[in-house]
């Protein structure tokens, strides 16, 4: 009888305390607000942009070939991770002015995930608006402004420059 019991008792247990202890680990996807701060902070560099009329679009245009002054289109935006969701836009390489603070605009950022809405301040409209947002991965983000009262909008692409 104990011949029997060790024989069905101490694999028992052995499989039980083998196989208990462990742990099945899954990949925790990152969230829309991950992508787009990092874990600290991530900024982001305007690389094109696109118009949208009556739904035809012009075709993807290089930020450096926009017309638009090269003091602006290097500059960052830098979105925080922090519960204030505090925005930096910063200038880049070349300064519109000597005199120019390398932070020139610091507000917040608001995502609502329900409807892909990203808000926050672009320095070449020099506003902030309510972005729809058309593809956020670790390297990229594509936002869309919809005009409200004609059939056109804006779109612009950007990529990431750096990661906290």
């Amino acid at each position: 009888m104990r011949q029997f019991i060790r024989l069905l008792f101490i694999p028992a247990v052995i499989g039980w305390l083998l196989g208990g202890c462990s742990e099945k680990i899954e990949p925790k996807p990152a969230t829309y607000s991950q992508l787009l701060t990092g874990t600290d902070k991530k900024s982001w560099r305007m690389v094109s942009l696109q118009v949208i009329d009556n739904g035809t679009p012009s075709g993807v245009i290089p930020i450096s070939q926009s017309g638009v002054n090269p003091c602006i289109t290097d500059d960052l935006c830098t979105f925080y991770a922090d519960a204030e969701h505090k925005f930096e836009a910063s200038e880049g390489a070349t300064k519109c002015s000597s005199a120019d603070p390398d932070v020139y605009v610091t507000d917040t950022w608001t995502l609502v995930n329900a409807n892909a809405t990203l808000e926050f301040y672009l320095p070449i409209l020099n506003g902030k608006y309510p972005w729809t947002i058309k593809n956020l991965t670790a390297t990229v983000l594509t936002i869309q402004y919809y005009f409200p009262d004609i059939d056109a909008s804006y779109q612009f692409t950007f990529n990431s420059t750096t990661t906290k």
